[in-house]
């Protein structure tokens, strides 16, 4: 990977608490309006690789890694990074030297994280409907873990692994608990397509369908209650229905699971002042919950796993744009930037909000501002009615904080724009992870008439 050294040129000033509080810790601010990233200028990153650019914090992730490894300590745990939420070969190899496990969704990013180096057996493979590429990729790599998520999965994996072979599993159950941010990312309820329902009983009957297939080692019970998660007593909620679930297996089959998945969607702040959910408070909550229900149960207390992607590397990612066109109307501006939902559809697809900011210089007066995107769609919003510099103009540079989650992994290359490169910053030195996506990477996938 290049390494590309970026010095500041001024002194770094702390930012002020409230304006930064939801930046990487890294943040820095000279007196001329310039914002630095683990000592690198984010204006000289969209100098020297163009915008729109994503810039990680490697310190931020290392950070929340190991604040997640402390709180759920690898003697009685084991906290598996959810790749969706953003993988790349130089993330692979820093979560590996954390000493994370992974999950995967598919046969492309369990390939990627292996060929990095990553070892297959702490590797999970989840997903509602796995293609017969995925299950054999999984089979052939040696992945450590798969969530069965559906009754004709059964089958068709213990055929896949064939009467010699041994595979470990664990079933995905929907718990029958509502929670996220946003209806679209709920997936602990009954009615959706994720899981096997505790409720009319077809957890259990999986269950016994597993326990029937020699091939397949039924290790635990998974469930992923949704995403943007803030409170605990969901998990709590969720943790005491499955270990009911754990009690009546043992009790039917003479079977005690050693594993107990409660997923991920650990919420994080976007705005300054949104709810967080503490990392270690919730393993201290889980702990304890755990303790007293496999107790009151008669069982032995499962390892416990829990899958965070966005509360390790969303807070760790700033996505800078330029400036293109403003149009101004009374008491309003339109600030149209280089990218939009191409490389980040969230805004359209949840109403997510962000905090963006002028970097590069400073400006005092403000006006209620809609950061559009270059995309033809009226839908194409980055952020709406934020305070921004009412003396914006084209060339200006905008930073928008909380972007290392589901921007570039659900990014797509609509009107043919391709998608961002990632920049890593640490230490003062910027190297590239990702390069940006070109035309002729565009032009080489059509083949023609």
């Amino acid at each position: 990977m290049t390494v590309t050294e970026l010095p500041g040129t001024g002194p770094e000033a702390p930012p002020a608490a409230g304006e930064f509080s939801v930046w990487p810790a890294t943040v820095a601010e000279e007196p001329g309006g310039r914002v630095l990233l683990a000592g690198v200028p984010l204006d000289d990153i969209a100098d020297a690789h163009g915008t729109p650019v994503y810039v990680l914090d490697e310190a931020e992730i290392r950070d929340r890694c190991r604040t997640y490894r402390a709180a759920f300590p690898e003697a009685d745990a084991d906290v598996h990074y959810a790749a969706k939420a953003f993988l790349c070969r130089g993330l692979v190899r820093l979560v590996d030297e954390e000493g994370l496990g992974l999950d995967v969704c598919s046969a492309g990013e369990l390939e990627l994280a292996v060929t990095a180096g990553f070892p297959p057996e702490r590797i999970l493979l989840h997903g509602n409907a796995k293609s017969p590429a995925d299950l054999d990729t999984a089979l052939r790599l040696g992945v450590g873990r798969i969530v069965i998520d559906s009754a004709s999965e059964i089958a068709r994996l213990a055929a896949a692994v064939g009467p010699r072979g041994h595979q470990k599993v664990l079933l995905r159950v929907t718990p029958g608990v509502g929670a996220g941010g946003h209806a679209k990312i709920r997936t602990g309820t009954d009615g959706q397509k994720f899981g096997l329902s505790l409720r009319d009983g077809h957890a259990q009957h999986a269950v016994a369908r597993v326990l029937g297939q020699p091939q397949l080692e039924l290790t635990g019970l998974h469930c992923h209650l949704g995403s943007q998660i803030t409170e605990t007593k969901p998990y709590l909620t969720a943790l005491r229905r499955l270990v009911g679930l754990m009690a009546r297996i043992r009790d039917a089959h003479g079977v005690v699971l050693p594993e107990l998945d409660l997923g991920g969607g650990h919420g994080i702040a976007y705005r300054p002042g949104d709810p967080v959910l503490d990392p270690t408070a919730l393993a201290r909550r889980l702990r304890a919950a755990l303790a007293e229900s496999c107790a009151a149960a008669g069982l032995p207390v499962p390892r416990l796993l829990v899958e965070p992607g966005r509360a390790v590397v969303g807070p760790a990612g700033v996505a800078v744009y330029r400036v293109l066109a403003v149009k101004t109307t009374p008491g309003r501006a339109f600030v149209a930037v280089d990218g939009g939902m191409s490389d980040n559809p969230r805004p359209a697809l949840y109403g997510v909000r962000y905090a963006p900011r002028l970097i590069g210089r400073r400006s005092a007066a403000t006006v209620r501002t809609t950061v559009a995107g270059r995309h033809c769609e009226a839908g194409d919003v980055l952020a709406e009615d934020v305070p921004l510099p009412a003396d914006l103009r084209p060339g200006d540079l905008l930073a928008v904080p909380v972007a290392g989650a589901y921007h570039l992994s659900m990014a797509s290359s609509y009107n043919l724009v391709g998608r961002p490169p990632v920049v890593a910053v640490r230490d003062g030195a910027a190297r590239l992870l990702v390069r940006r996506e070109t035309l002729e990477d565009l032009r080489a996938r059509d083949v023609g008439l």
